[in-house]
């Protein structure tokens, strides 16, 4: 694990000897280490790198209140750190809405843009179903012991969790997001949340984007990725049936795939 050398420091880990570069930035609460799924295929041709968000894992806690954009400077110092003078971004969640203010902040060093499972803020972007807002409050701010059973039930569609053996899935789990962030983080991070809005900036997103959707969202509902693919020029919109919130793990294929292609699609030599 390395980190940046300015404050707040960031934690971070890098793969990959060749190929085009891509900065991957985490969700709500979860460590870079979530990734893993893209990580094991796409450092095959790809050189990767992905990080704690402050106040995550080993990232240091920071002051009492940060925003977006304060998280996008982070991602940046992250490739400052590494020598990237540009890279592809790839954001899921709360990652995704992170990866919006960095596109807009720094556009010259995004080569191009996806965005998972996100949305770009307002009254009805913090509004989940039912369903997953109970599972999401439960993961985040209830019992440590039943975490891992609220995020399977948020994360994965019942079409998955039937193909899987349980044991081996909650063993996984409990590896990888078993332990609850830091609870001022956790209400930071929320509040960062229920602040972002570039619904009226995303014409100004210069990077070419991808915009892919899980069908079977119960976190952020899937009209949000309509929203951004139909309001960011020249955006494409990938929908992956039958995907939940977690479907960079679940649907690792189908997700790798469409960052590959997209990727490539804008990929024309080093900077």
């Amino acid at each position: 694990m390395q980190s940046t050398t300015s404050e707040p420091r960031i934690a971070f880990e890098s793969s990959g000897l060749a190929g085009p570069r891509i900065l991957m930035v985490m969700g709500f609460g979860m460590r870079g280490a979530v990734w893993l799924p893209q990580v094991q295929d796409l450092q095959r041709d790809h050189t990767l790198a992905w990080f704690d968000n402050r106040g995550i894992g080993e990232s240091e806690p920071t002051p009492p209140r940060f925003g977006m954009v304060d998280l996008a400077a982070d991602a940046l110092r992250v490739a400052d750190q590494l020598g990237w003078s540009d890279f592809h971004l790839v954001g899921v969640s709360l990652g995704g809405m992170v990866s919006q203010e960095l596109a807009l902040l720094a556009p010259e060093r995004v080569r191009s843009l996806t965005l998972i499972a996100t949305h770009a803020g307002g009254p009805l972007g913090i509004l989940p179903t039912l369903r997953g807002l109970y599972h999401w409050i439960n993961a985040a701010f209830g019992p440590q012991l039943r975490r891992v059973e609220h995020l399977t039930r948020l994360l994965y569609p019942a079409s998955f969790l039937a193909t899987v053996n349980p044991e081996e899935l909650r063993a996984r789990m409990q590896l990888q997001v078993g332990r609850k962030p830091p609870t001022r983080t956790a209400l930071r991070q929320l509040v960062a949340v229920i602040r972002h809005d570039t619904r009226l900036r995303l014409r100004a997103i210069r990077p070419p984007t991808l915009v892919i959707q899980p069908k079977g969202d119960l976190l952020v509902r899937p009209f949000h990725s309509a929203l951004l693919h139909a309001a960011i020029p020249g955006a494409r919109l990938v929908a992956i049936e039958d995907a939940g919130h977690g479907l960079t793990f679940h649907a690792a294929a189908a997700v790798n795939a469409a960052i590959r292609d997209h990727i490539a699609r804008h990929e024309v030599g080093t900077g």
